[in-house]
């Protein structure tokens, strides 16, 4: 009888991963083919009640009250919450392969073994892990990806100006000091003059932030000519939070006043659906989120009512944190236009799935006169890690037309 690989997988995932509850019982010849220390139910309970807990890691998580203990399950559930989808990526593809291999291709012979069954088990958990440890790893290093545009308007005693471009940080329980002050130590290398943060500054729970005093001591520390500027995104609202999904759907959404005062005392101004002329030279508007407007806000300002009392003839920059309505403000007269949200996918597949979601998922776009930046992000949202993607942050440098 043939010997389902998705079976087979399995077990190997189960003797790295401390065990998947399967059918099996220990009678079965797999079990002593593959893993002789599991004989007996005695063996596997170890390994069953290990898995059983990382499983339930995330909702043990969401009814523990604040504390240490509630950090330190939130961080187990995000990091398994990264491995149970390579998990459920290599079982399937593993089982997809072998209905290929022995009922489409003439190889059944060979892929029907013992022996190959183990190897293919084997070099699951092998992926499985190197593309978990990578994903950890590649999270914490923060990349800077450059763009040049050019802005057919000219400004007074002004070339070019550089504009250095940061989003979705996430503060919270993925993403901390440490984090920060590797960024900022990247934008400082940049000689910006102007900082903008496109939203999602935050994760959902204020309570998640630690040491919100050095934190705001460590963004105090980001230097730029005109200063550092914010708009809020879909994550900058006190909500609970359960593997994505979100909790109170009946209450309104706004930021909790703590994440106001921590952007007052980083030196951080918030641009809450509303302009500011810099300098005389440049319009900055920073839109509220399409979905969360927040504190005060039924319904965000159109395109149109947001340049509508602006001087075209002065460059406009847009600072939105999810990259929508790009025909509307390019027709609107914005020059430029610079979004985050989309992580860029954060963990592979999203990165190739979120292109079919987006006009522009990461990166450069142009719409007509308008130059559309939108990047991957500093931060995290759910599981710790990045697969096939970047953190960074985006220096522009933009050249004016004089």
């Amino acid at each position: 009888m043939m010997r389902s690989h998705l079976y087979d997988c399995n077990f190997a995932c189960a003797s790295l991963f401390a065990g998947k509850l399967l059918s099996a019982t220990p009678r079965d010849g797999r079990v002593k083919a593959w893993f002789p220390f599991f004989r007996t139910v005695r063996h596997w309970a170890l390994p069953v009640a290990v898995q059983s807990f990382l499983a339930c890691s995330v909702v043990i998580a969401f009814f523990l009250p604040e504390g240490e203990f509630r950090r330190v399950m939130k961080l187990i559930g995000n990091y398994w919450l990264g491995v149970l989808l390579y998990v459920l990526l290599a079982v399937v593809i593993s089982d997809l392969l072998r209905l290929l291999f022995c009922h489409v291709l003439p190889f059944k012979h060979i892929f029907v073994t013992t022996q190959m069954h183990r190897f293919a088990g084997c070099l699951c958990v092998l992926v499985i892990l190197i593309a978990s440890v990578w994903g950890v790893i590649n999270a914490r290093i923060i990349h800077v990806t450059p763009y040049e545009v050019t802005v057919s308007k000219a400004v007074e005693n002004m070339d070019e100006m550089k504009i250095v471009l940061v989003a979705d940080l996430h503060l919270g329980y993925n993403i901390g000091e440490k984090q920060m002050r590797q960024m900022v130590e990247r934008i400082n290398e940049q000689n910006a003059d102007l900082v903008v943060i496109a939203g999602d500054i935050f994760d959902n729970e204020w309570e998640a932030v630690n040491e919100p005093a050095a934190l705001a001591g460590t963004l105090r520390g980001i230097r730029s000519k005109y200063g550092v500027y914010a708009c809020y995104g879909n994550h900058d609202i006190e909500e609970p939070v359960l593997a994505g999904f979100t909790f109170r759907q009946n209450e309104k959404k706004e930021s909790d006043p703590c994440m106001d005062e921590f952007l007052k005392n980083a030196n951080i101004t918030l641009l809450h659906d509303e302009g500011t002329l810099i300098d005389g030279k440049f319009y900055l508007y920073g839109r509220a989120d399409a979905h969360r407007p927040g504190r005060g806000i039924e319904k965000r300002k159109t395109p149109d009512e947001i340049t509508a009392g602006m001087d075209k003839d002065r460059p406009i920059i847009v600072l939105d944190h999810q990259p929508k309505e790009l025909q509307a403000l390019a027709d609107a007269g914005v020059d430029l236009d610079l979004c985050g949200h989309t992580h860029n996918g954060q963990m592979f597949p999203g990165n190739l799935m979120i292109k079919l979601m987006w006009e522009n998922a990461c990166g450069y776009l142009q719409k007509g006169q308008m130059h559309n930046i939108v990047t991957s992000g500093v931060g995290l949202f759910g599981p710790d890690m990045r697969v096939g993607t970047t953190a960074e942050i985006c220096p522009i440098t933009i050249h004016f037309a004089n």
